[in-house]
């Protein structure tokens, strides 16, 4: 692998919540509003969620809106806020996480009221894929209401690039790819794969998983007490350190944004990246299929490695009867079908109507896959899969690695921190 200089620091990932249970009773104080807590302050995200508070307040005229947003950290510094306002029992009447592991520590310490009621009530059981209420639920229970689906095994690539090296369309397997890697290095001047900050490369791991081990071992992997010493992962992490070698020096410097503009400016060959980065290229004014192309990432093709932003009802939410009938128009196929095409992601509902994002061509794709019932995996690093400690012990496995470049310590680490789970 080459030299490069990366931060070892994983971050403060865990949330540290108290298990102590809250106060209140759920009761309406009173006063006709509704809070809610998110970190969408800006793009796509921020005008998707206007639109959501604009048809609330037009439905419902007389109950004001708080729209307690934290700006920045991509939703740390909204957790750490969220994190005292519950430990003091001052919870707002919903707040915005991501659907699956993510919310277990806001379960278990007694934070969250589940929503089986109100799934049976609104019909979601039908209107949601079976795959994704399972996935979601903790103990049998559901806590979150999902309000889209973005996919994270997406890989970028430049048209031109790939013609310039003699790569006929994006590859389809893990070797593919590497010989694709390989033509590029060789008879281009482009970096072969764009990365960017640390957690880009935990975001590259999931995917290489995937199209290494299939979908029902990489769902395996997930289990409590999961074995990750086996040759098929050896294998896996062998191939990881095969692409890693083909990206470029000094990427700890850069976030993700600069790894996908990379590709469309031509910079590079590939990126794999979330769909947000469709909504990214937009804002650069890159033109689909002539600057940047998609597909699968490669060997997950009819996967969708799936994370979700979803929105709960906090026990003791002071001011219930409201954050339901917010919970109602996030769920609901109008609400799903305002928010998505501006917030640049999908319903997690079945029955979107494609007109809405037919104006989108990565977003028109991706809607008839996921209603084409694909297989489901959920994304470790967007917080479906694990929690927050889980999360930090792959992070900090990663980052030795890309220190010391020790591929078994790496594989060491990965099974110790499944093993205490």
């Amino acid at each position: 692998m080459r030299s490069r200089w990366w931060s070892v620091a994983a971050g403060a990932l865990g949330l540290a919540l108290v298990a102590s249970g809250c106060g209140g009773g759920g009761q309406d104080g009173g006063e006709s509003q509704v809070e809610v807590f998110s970190w969408w302050t800006g793009g796509g995200e921020e005008a998707g969620l206007n639109a959501l508070i604009e048809m609330y307040e037009d439905q419902n005229p007389d109950v004001e809106f708080v729209n307690a947003a934290v700006a920045g950290g991509s939703g740390t510094n909204a957790q750490a806020v969220l994190e005292g306002r519950l430990q003091s029992q001052d919870p707002p009447d919903s707040f915005q996480g991501h659907a699956g592991a993510e919310l277990q520590d806001y379960i278990e310490a007694g934070y969250l009221q589940p929503l089986d009621d109100f799934f049976d009530e609104q019909g979601l059981h039908e209107a949601l894929p079976d795959q994704l209420v399972e996935q979601i639920s903790y103990e049998g229970s559901v806590y979150s209401v999902p309000v889209n689906i973005h996919r994270s095994n997406v890989l970028w690539y430049n048209p031109s690039v790939l013609e310039e090296a003699g790569v006929d369309g994006p590859p389809e397997t893990l070797d593919e790819l590497i010989d694709a890697l390989e033509a590029v290095e060789a008879e281009t001047d482009a970096i072969p794969m764009a990365v960017g900050a640390q957690w880009t490369v935990d975001h590259l791991l999931e995917s290489v998983l995937l199209g290494s081990l299939g979908t029902e071992a990489y769902n395996a992997l997930w289990e409590p007490g999961a074995d990750w010493n086996t040759p098929e992962m050896a294998e896996a992490l062998a191939t990881f350190e095969e692409v890693m070698a083909y990206t470029q020096e000094e990427s700890a410097a850069e976030d993700w944004q600069e790894a996908a503009r990379r590709v469309s400016d031509g910079e590079a060959a590939f990126n794999i990246m979330g769909d947000w980065a469709a909504g990214y290229f937009d804002e650069l004014g890159a033109i689909p299929e002539e600057d940047y192309a998609w597909a699968a990432s490669p060997g997950t093709e009819g996967t969708y490695m799936w994370l979700s932003d979803s929105f709960t009802l906090p026990v003791g939410a002071p001011h219930e009867e409201h954050a339901r009938t917010w919970l109602e128009l996030v769920a609901s196929q109008e609400g799903q079908d305002t928010f998505n095409p501006l917030k640049g992601s999908i319903p997690a509902r079945e029955d979107a109507e494609p007109a809405h994002y037919a104006d989108n061509p990565y977003l028109e794709s991706a809607l008839a896959e996921w209603q084409s019932d694909p297989q489901l995996a959920g994304s470790f690093w967007h917080g479906v899969t694990v929690g927050n400690r889980w999360k930090n012990d792959i992070d900090t496995a990663v980052g030795l690695y890309l220190q010391n470049e020790d591929l078994d310590a790496l594989n060491e680490a990965l099974h110790q921190a499944a093993q205490t789970e």
